[in-house]
């Protein structure tokens, strides 16, 4: 784990507990990471998208380092294009997403590391959920093999919404939810790669929106 990224992650997990009373539940499955990683490829943490603040947020409780995308124009100026690598973001292209972005991720599975995606592609207008995913995230599950592991943030909508200018002091909430493989729709060659690869995104956002806020309390 590099200098710059141990700042961000323990600068983020701060700002989240003092500023959005920042909790995670359900964090004991982050346990079977050691287990997850090492029997198999690395882990794809797959999150529903409220506001800017998820990765940061989300990435501050793994107990490893994880790679997530960023918006390519972000990469454009000085800070941005010293900082975000060092932050391990992958810049990608929300308007037509590149292959090589992808393959990239594909890469980083296949060699134990882990990532933090999105399958809805944009953050949410109001905070609720799209019933299907992006199609590449189906893609790079059926060409990684990785474990899927779905995660729900509650409470960033309000905190910091999609076009809003300040941040508000609103409670957000991580949820973790168990570990999904899709061995068998991978192997399944009686229905066509298309799809194969909707389905899995399609049951990865399935998977999400079953998670639920289960208590008050927090950590």
């Amino acid at each position: 784990m590099g200098l710059w990224y141990r700042i961000g992650s323990f600068g983020s997990l701060c700002f989240g507990k003092l500023r959005f009373k920042l909790r995670a539940q359900n964090r004991e499955i982050l346990e079977q990471f050691p287990r997850l990683v090492s029997e198999d490829r690395g882990l794809l943490f797959a999150a529903n998208h409220v506001s800017f603040l998820d990765p940061p947020m989300i990435g501050s409780l793994m107990p490893r380092p994880i790679y997530y995308f960023a918006r390519k124009t972000l990469f454009d100026s000085k800070i941005g294009g010293f900082l975000l690598p060092r932050l391990n973001a992958i810049p990608v292209n929300q308007e037509k997403p590149e292959l090589s972005s992808m393959k990239r991720v594909i890469q980083l599975l296949k060699a134990k590391d882990s990532v933090l995606i999105f399958p809805e592609g944009e953050r949410s207008e109001d905070g609720t959920m799209r019933k299907t995913g992006e199609q590449g995230v189906g893609m790079i599950v059926a060409k990684a093999g990785a474990t899927v592991v779905p995660v729900r943030i509650f409470g960033a909508e309000k905190a910091f919404p999609r076009g809003a200018k300040k941040m508000k002091n609103h409670p957000i909430s991580v949820v973790f939810g168990e570990p999904i493989r899709f061995d068998e729709i991978i192997a399944n060659r009686e229905i066509d790669t298309k799809t194969r690869y909707q389905t899995i995104s399609n049951d990865i956002m399935a998977a999400i929106a079953r998670i639920e806020l289960q208590d008050s309390r927090g950590e």
